[in-house]
This record gives structure tokens, C-alpha cells and sequence, in this order.
């Protein structure tokens, strides 16, 4: 008989194994509910299936979360880090801090105290606020101090404290059980009771983890021996539970009677609460607790030698086998969960593999894009630097067109002053040298500049018609008139533009006069733009080209010709409009009019 009952026993250990097996085959026959966790893995694999790494982070913590209730810290402590990592990779600071902190609890519950400081030191790194900082730095501290409870304390303690201060209801709770759990350790019972009391009321809002503390609670009465307030709080609990229809903690409450009837050496009262959990388990199908009620019944029977109770036992459990196995959700979601887990990893190697794709296709196109990027910048160089020539090219064009008029000035200046010596005219030729020389010197000192201001170029000018009419006196006259709304200080105009034009006033239309010419140059303001206005009365540009030789003829050409071209220039260089035209005066008057006109400028 009593190997039957080892056989017995042994079948017992190997229940669940060959339950889910036979599961398998009545799967299909009963519909059953989804639990939280099955819908938390199937969430979980959608947000796989779609690389949603958003609800990919938060459905691993949640999972975790499940596994943390259930009690199975090692798988918790495998989805806080997926959690973590996929944290880490959206660069989410909060959640890191939280989840490396759920980390370091799981490691500590399974004893891994070295992982577990290291964790509460990175949360309190990484996390900004100090308080969560010191809570984390506490942990740490604590757990390498577990040979001294009463410095462990201290520490708990501050804890306390500090989540109370961030209103952490939750970890203020778990702070307490730690404290009553430290008070245990140095055999203070009542500071440990009062401890759990204070956990309660943290903890009310939250009815598994208030059984558990009560658990907790009746645990110290009965170490204490104090067996009538540990059974007050059990009978307590399972009335709630009876009242809430909660069976799965009817079941637990009845076998921690049963615990406690047999400490209190009451095995009648124990017996009943054992064979009640039993029928309870079996009649709500769960199998696992129906093994744990039966196995500690026949573990007394056996003390007691009883063998036919043990038999009766055994042909009950076979009498309703089948009906508990078809029964038991736990079975099932068990399986269903080791599919559903197959197949969360099958997702997250296709996750990792589109990542690796991703990222070698993101660096294929940084690449690609830091190259057009270059050629681009490599191509505005080439651009600016060829805009940058071409602008040279214009302004170096420009300094030569302008100095291309400064030989044939310089040649007629010259045979002036060769006439006056020749006609022994020493102070004429004095004179006019000294003048000559200011204006050279003049006209050197602006011959870089495109533009001037208003003042040095009538200066410039009027020292240029000085020299003209001390040569030709007896031929002209001019007057240069500027409008008062034109400020020659700070109005700016082209440089060495009207000169040329006064020249040929003066060499091809007033000189040939038998009578004394005039010249008149103008500077008005209108429309917001100034107009450069050169008159004269002499003989006008048709009697002029007839009286001319060829060589006259061919720098008169180019004189023209070279203004319009620096123009050109000036208005592509500066943008500013310039515009030129040159008039014969109607029949009966003689001469011609010259207009330039440029809009009014103060900078360049």
C-alpha cells in the first residue's frame, strides 16, 4: 500500500506536464476566456509585426508587469530589459529611469544583489529629479548593507520619507513591507506589524497586494504563536473572497488555514480546509492548486498511517480527471502563451532583421545624401568662384576702360603746354602744368574707385574745364550748377563718365566756333533719380564728323564706344541703371545734349 501511494505521489509531481499535454486534445472542444496576459502578448506582437517601437516598449513593460504579479521574476526580469532597450533606442528618459529601477526590484527578489545595486545606481544616475535619485542611491546602499538590518533601516526609513514627499502611493506601500521586513530581521515583531498596517492603508486601492501584507501579518501571529489572530485574519480573508466569488483566493486562504490548523495542532480542522481548497480547485478547474490540496493530504495521511483515506482520495482525483484537465484555464494559457512566445520571438528576429535593413538603408542614403550634398556645395563653389572671376574680369575691364581715357587727355594736355611754350607764353605754361598736376594727382588717387561723391567729381571737373579754357579762353565759357536737394558730400556718381563728354564738347563742337561758345553742366534731382545734363552751343555732332579726320573720326568712335561699355559694366557689376543718350540740338540752334541718368545713390 505504500508503494501505491509513492506511485500516487509521484503522479502528482508529473500532473501538470501530462495536463497541458491533454490539453492539447481538448483545446478545441471549450471555449475559454482570454487572460490579461494573452492579451498583452497579442498586442505585443502586433506592434512586432508593424515596428511600432512605441507600443513595442510599453507592451514588453506591461508583459513584465504580468509575469511580476504571477511571481515569475526571472521572466519579468527578461521583458523589463526589451522594455529597456527599446526605451534606450527612442531616447526616453523617463521611462529608462522606471523600468531600470523594475529591473534592479525583479534581481533583487530572485537575490541577484550585485545586478540589482548596479541597476538602482544607474536609475539614480540617469534620473534628474534628486529625490529619485537619493530613493535609488538608498536601494543601492541597503542592499550592501544586508549584514547590518539596523543600518538597512536607515535607509528604508529616508525612503519612506522621500516617496511619501512625491506622493509614490504605490512605492510607499513597498517601502513599509521592507520595513516590516527589516524589523523581522532584528526580532521586532510589533514594529513590523505595525509596519505591514501602514503598507495596508497604501495599499488599499490594490486588493492582491492587501491579501498579500494581511498574509504577511497572519504569518508573524503565528510565528509568534499568537494562532488566533493569524486564523481571524485567514477566516477574514476568505469570507471576502467567498463574497467576491473569488476563488483562486478562497483556495490559497483555505490551504493557510489548513498551515495553520496543523501549527496549532488542530489536524481535524486543518484536514477539512485541505479537502475543501481540493474540491474547490477541482470544481473551478485548477489543477495545480488541486495537486498542492491533495499532495499535503496525503502527506498527512501518510504520518498517520491512514491508508484508506489516501485510496479514496486517489480514486476521487481519477474519478474527476478528465473534467479537471478540460476545465483548467491555467493549462491552456500556459500553452497558449508558449505559442504565443514562439511566435514573439520569431517576430522580434524579423524585427532586428528589418532594423539591420533599415539601417543599412538609412546609411546608404545619408551617403548618397552627404553626396549630392557635396557635389552641390562643390558646384556653388565652382559657380561663385566663376561668378567671382567673371565679376574681376568686369572690374578689371572696367579699370582699363576708365584708364583707356587717360592717354589722349594726357597727350592733348601735353601739346597745350608745348603751344604755350613755343609761343614763349612761360607763366601760361606754369600755369597750366600746376593745374595739370592737381588734376592728375586727383585722378589718380580716385582711379581704383568706380563710384565718388558728388563733390570731388565737380571738383575733378571743374579743374578740367579750368585747364581747357586756359587754352581755349577766347572759345568758351561754362558754368557747372547742382541742385540743392542733391548733398555732395554723401550722393555718389560714376567716376570719370561725364569728362569724356565735356571733351568732346569742347574739342569737337565749341573750338570750331567763330564766335565764343558756352557750355553748360547740370546736376539735377527728379523722380528720385539724378540727371547728369551736359549742353553746348558748338557746331553739333553732323558739322563735326565732316570737319574730322579719319583718326578723329575712329577716337570719337571709341570715346562713345567706351562709355557705353563701362556703363554696361557698372549696371552689371552694381545693379543701379544707368542709363545714357546723346541729342543734336534742332535747326536753327546748334550743339548737343548729353544725359546721363542714374538712380540716386548714398552707398555701395
Amino acid at each position: 500500500m505504500r508503494r501505491l501511494l509513492a506511485v500516487f505521489s509521484l503522479f502528482l509531481m508529473l500532473l501538470l506536464p501530462f495536463g497541458v499535454m491533454a490539453q492539447d486534445s481538448l483545446a478545441k472542444k471549450k471555449a475559454v476566456p482570454i487572460s490579461k496576459m494573452s492579451k498583452v502578448s497579442k498586442e505585443l506582437q502586433k506592434s512586432l509585426d508593424i515596428n511600432d517601437e512605441t507600443q513595442i516598449g510599453q507592451n514588453y513593460e506591461r508583459l513584465a508587469n504580468e509575469f511580476l504579479n504571477k511571481g515569475d521574476n526571472a521572466k519579468a526580469e527578461e521583458y523589463y530589459k526589451k522594455a529597456l532597450a527599446s526605451y534606450t533606442k527612442q531616447n526616453l528618459a523617463e521611462d529608462k529611469i522606471r523600468v531600470t529601477r523594475s529591473i534592479a526590484k525583479v534581481q533583487e527578489n530572485q537575490k541577484k544583489f550585485d545586478s540589482a545595486i548596479k541597476n538602482y545606481e544607474i536609475a539614480g544616475a540617469i534620473a534628474e529629479d534628486k529625490n529619485e535619485e537619493k530613493i535609488n542611491q538608498n536601494d543601492a546602499n541597503r542592499l550592501r548593507t544586508q549584514a547590518s538590518p539596523v543600518t538597512q533601516a536607515g535607509y528604508v526609513n529616508s525612503n519612506i520619507e522621500l516617496l511619501k514627499r512625491d506622493n509614490k502611493i504605490d512605492e510607499v506601500a513597498a517601502a513599509y513591507v521592507q520595513k516590516a521586513e527589516n524589523s523581522l530581521q532584528q526580532k521586532n515583531k510589533i514594529v513590523a506589524i505595525e509596519s505591514y498596517n501602514k503598507a495596508l492603508a497604501y495599499a488599499k486601492d490594490k486588493p492582491e497586494e492587501v491579501i498579500k501584507i494581511k498574509n504577511e501579518i497572519a504569518k508573524v501571529y503565528a510565528s509568534d504563536s499568537q494562532f488566533e489572530k493569524a486564523i481571524g485574519i485567514s477566516e477574514r480573508l476568505l469570507a471576502e473572497a467567498k463574497t467576491k466569488q473569488d476563488f483562486t483566493t478562497q483556495i490559497k486562504q483555505l490551504q493557510s488555514l489548513a498551515k495553520l490548523y496543523f501549527k496549532k495542532e488542530e489536524p481535524k480542522k486543518a484536514v477539512v480546509s485541505l479537502k475543501e481548497a481540493y474540491d474547490l480547485a477541482s470544481k473551478n478547474g485548477n489543477s495545480t492548486e488541486a495537486k498542492k490540496s491533495l499532495s499535503a493530504l496525503i502527506e498527512y495521511y501518510k504520518t498517520k498511517g491512514d491508508d484508506k483515506e489516501s485510496i479514496a482520495l486517489y480514486e476521487q482525483f481519477f474519478k474527476n480527471f478528465d473534467e479537471l484537465i478540460q476545465s483548467d484555464t491555467t493549462l491552456i494559457d500556459a500553452k497558449t502563451f508558449q505559442v504565443t512566445e514562439d511566435k514573439i520571438r520569431q517576430l522580434e528576429k524579423e524585427k532586428t532583421l528589418k532594423d539591420e535593413l533599415i539601417t543599412k538603408k538609412n546609411t546608404f542614403n545619408y551617403f548618397l545624401l552627404g553626396s549630392i550634398l557635396l557635389l552641390l556645395l562643390l558646384f556653388l563653389f565652382i559657380v561663385k568662384a566663376l561668378y567671382s572671376i567673371k565679376t574681376k574680369n568686369k572690374e578689371i575691364a572696367l579699370q582699363s576702360l576708365r584708364r583707356e581715357m587717360n592717354p589722349h587727355f594726357i597727350f592733348n594736355s601735353l601739346n597745350s603746354v608745348n603751344q604755350f611754350i613755343s609761343e614763349n607764353k612761360e607763366l601760361e605754361a606754369n600755369k597750366y602744368l600746376t593745374s595739370y598736376s592737381n588734376l592728375m594727382r586727383n585722378m589718380m588717387e580716385n582711379s581704383n574707385k568706380d563710384f565718388i561723391t558728388l563733390d570731388k567729381e565737380i571738383e575733378q571737373l571743374k579743374k578740367y574745364l579750368d585747364l581747357e579754357h586756359l587754352r581755349f579762353q577766347d572759345k568758351f565759357d561754362f558754368k557747372i550748377n547742382v541742385d540743392e536737394a542733391l548733398d555732395a558730400e554723401t550722393v555718389l556718381v560714376p567716376n570719370m563718365i561725364i569728362q569724356p563728354h565735356l571733351e568732346n564738347a569742347i574739342w569737337h563742337g565749341l573750338r570750331y566756333l567763330d564766335k565764343k561758345g558756352f557750355l553748360n553742366l547740370n546736376f539735377e534731382f527728379k523722380d528720385e533719380k539724378v540727371m547728369v545734363v551736359i549742353e553746348d552751343n558748338g557746331i553739333g555732332l553732323t558739322k563735326s564728323r565732316e570737319l574730322k579726320t579719319s583718326n578723329q573720326k575712329a577716337h570719337e568712335s571709341r570715346g562713345l564706344s567706351n562709355t557705353k561699355e563701362r556703363i554696361g559694366l557698372l549696371n552689371e557689376l552694381y545693379k543701379k541703371n544707368i542709363s545714357f543718350e546723346i541729342i543734336e540740338k534742332e535747326i536753327p540752334e546748334t550743339g548737343t545734349i548729353v544725359r546721363i541718368i542714374f538712380p540716386l545713390i548714398d552707398k555701395i
